[in-house]
């Protein structure tokens, strides 16, 4: 408990002990009861008539406070001294638990909030000074040490370490940078010392993005919670209404007992207000942004959290999200020289190039290929590459490079992209390349649909038998192959239509060219965002880390938190519901009327503060 709250619970404990010191009194002196429980209702409940009296001067009356001060002052009125007292220290109590609850919640952000770094060691002339993060330029050069975190983001000039990551994607597995490597502002250097050129400012950092994502996140409200803001500003007035009318109209009409009516009065607007609703639902939605914020996932508001609770279709983006987006050699099939030959020609031809599949042919090269063994190097647009190696024409490249120069390929068993290699015409035969699924792909897709999800898409602009090689291999429903961007928002477009009018559509991409489908979908999910200013910008949801599977978790930790907001909704409007009832027929009592709303709403807030905590 902060200061706050501990003073809260110790004018509860003092006016709880006042109470009964009061009750005893009634019971054993012949005095005037009513001063003596007025110490112990302003002991507990003088900042409530103050907010309520301050409410009604800036024109908003009718509000929970309003509610308390008006029941409790009236119950005063009619002599109902201890039952006067008991509500208003009940409803603090409920009052307090609510504090905690959301003070919980916040702390859960907080620790996310723990990732701005508050300063930074620049180098400026000759030495180290520790400044500002925010006074840091692009390319200026500063120090970070091992246990520092990593304040802006940038590029390594010297030395090596590993960075903990954790805060950032809720893994503890940490990443290795040396020399040349990019690093992320909010992680932590844990061993090397490391020199880092900036790239940016601190106000347009990874860190930076994200803190101000998840701050801005209680501003995009859930369907749910907009309904009960509405119905709090409709119902609160109501049953005003409705109480002046139980105490007018039954003794008018019926027996002109006017204080009994008026108790009942009183009785009804203790039981209906509406706490457990304007409190818990909200909180509940903030618990689980909070959640999910504690395993790595970014939610943009609450509106998204609720869509993607129910979400039927989800559609994947294959290169960078199912897949590593690194291209390997997987098949080495040589037919007129040795596998070794075939690879180190194939790499010297590509020796000069930043292309993919050139980088995955040097890396599957067990010598590192000399340079100046190729001459006369030339790109053949949409077909490979021509160079003069050893004095000999090699050619590598797809098969229509290879009908260009008349060699006799053939088409190869394996699934992949194919490389051929021909020299002087003669066919050596071929090299297959491929991109890794990603460890927990497969997972991934089968917890997706363990989860209730109907339809997993993939859309891929790679060949049709390699989409449908990786989509069999992962137990994918659909497989879309050969796409432009424009063709992926046609698809999107269509199982749009496909989808029920209460279910949404993810769209998982790496957020960088699928822009335009992450904004079409109801839901665009980002993955493997950590760093990516197109992700954290064009994304609902970003996954900060490379594992698909996080996308399983948000759906369940969303759906997990719509359930609680709806039980505590159907319990708070029930209770009241049933109570109200009774309170107008008469039968039920200032204690009953104060369970209805202060315990009503301590049970909601405790399940609500249960969307904070993570399952494994």
């Amino acid at each position: 408990m902060n200061k706050k709250q501990k003073k809260v619970l110790y004018r509860i404990i003092a006016a709880a002990v006042l109470l009964v010191a009061a009750v005893l009194i009634r019971s054993y002196l012949p005095i005037s009861a009513l001063p003596v429980f007025l110490v112990p209702y302003f002991t507990i409940g003088w900042d409530i008539l103050w907010k309520a009296l301050r409410n009604i001067k800036n024109g908003q009356v009718f509000d929970e406070n309003f509610l308390m001060a008006i029941a409790t002052v009236g119950a005063l009125a009619i002599g109902e001294y201890p039952e006067a007292v008991f509500v208003m220290l009940f409803y603090q109590v409920g009052e307090l638990f609510q504090s905690v609850a959301v003070g919980k919640s916040r702390k859960s952000i907080a620790a996310l909030m723990d990732i701005r770094p508050d300063s930074a060691n620049v180098e400026r002339e000759g030495r180290v000074e520790t400044v500002d993060p925010d006074e840091v330029a692009v390319g200026e050069t500063i120090v970070i040490r091992p246990g520092e975190r990593v304040p802006i983001d940038g590029v390594v000039l010297e030395g090596s370490s590993t960075l903990n990551t954790a805060a950032l994607t809720g893994e503890s597995l940490p990443r290795d940078v040396r020399e040349g490597d990019d690093v992320i502002s909010g992680c932590i250097n844990m061993s090397g010392l490391l020199r880092v050129r900036t790239t940016r400012e601190f106000g347009d950092s990874t860190v930076a993005k994200i803190l101000d994502l998840v701050e801005n996140s209680s501003t995009k409200k859930a369907k749910t919670e907009q309904f009960i803001t509405r119905f709090a500003k409709w119902y609160t007035p109501a049953v005003v209404i409705g109480a002046v009318v139980l105490a007018v109209l039954p003794p008018l009409l019926l027996d002109g007992d006017w204080v009994r009516w008026f108790r009942q009065a009183l009785i009804f607007l203790v039981i209906s207000c509406p706490c457990a609703l304007v409190i818990s639902v909200p909180l509940t939605f903030f618990g689980g942004i909070g959640g999910c914020s504690k395993m790595g996932i970014l939610v943009k508001g609450s509106n998204y959290l609720e869509a993607l609770a129910r979400t039927e279709t989800v559609v994947f983006d294959k290169t960078g999200t199912l897949t590593r987006g690194v291209f390997k050699v997987t098949a080495v099939h040589p037919e007129e020289c040795g596998e070794e030959r075939l690879l180190e020609l194939a790499a010297l031809a590509e020796s000069y190039s930043n292309h993919p599949i050139a980088r995955s042919l040097r890396d599957a090269c067990q010598k590192e290929p000399d340079r100046s063994r190729a001459a006369n190097v030339e790109e053949l647009a949409g077909r490979g590459v021509k160079a003069d190696i050893d004095g000999e024409s090699v050619y590598v490249g797809n098969d229509k490079l290879m009908e260009a120069v008349g060699a006799p390929w053939h088409p190869c068993h394996k699934v992949g992209t194919a490389v051929h290699v021909a020299v002087k015409g003669e066919y050596l035969g071929h090299i297959i390349i491929s991109d890794e699924v990603k460890p927990d792909a497969q997972t991934a897709i089968a917890t997706l649909k363990e989860a209730g999800v109907k339809k997993t898409v993939m859309l891929t602009g790679d060949a049709g038998e390699v989409g449908e090689a990786v989509g069999a291999q992962l137990g994918l429903d659909q497989v879309h192959a050969q796409l432009l961007p424009a063709d992926k928002v046609e698809r999107v477009e269509a199982l749009l239509k496909e989808k029920s009018p209460k279910g949404t559509l993810a769209f998982v991409g790496d957020g960088i060219n699928d822009a335009p489908v992450l904004s079409r979908a109801d839901v665009g999910v980002a993955m493997g965002a950590l760093g990516s200013d197109a992700a954290i910008e064009a994304a609902d949801v970003v996954l900060m880390d490379d594992k698909p599977s996080k996308l399983a978790q948000a759906i369940q930790m969303a759906r997990r938190t719509l359930r609680i907001a709806n039980q505590n909704i159907v319990f708070a409007l029930g209770v009241k519901g049933i109570f109200l009832f009774l309170g107008v027929l008469g039968r039920a009592n200032m204690w009953e009327a104060t369970f209805a709303d202060v315990g009503v709403s301590v049970i909601a807030i405790l399940n609500a503060a249960r969307a904070l905590k993570i399952r494994d």
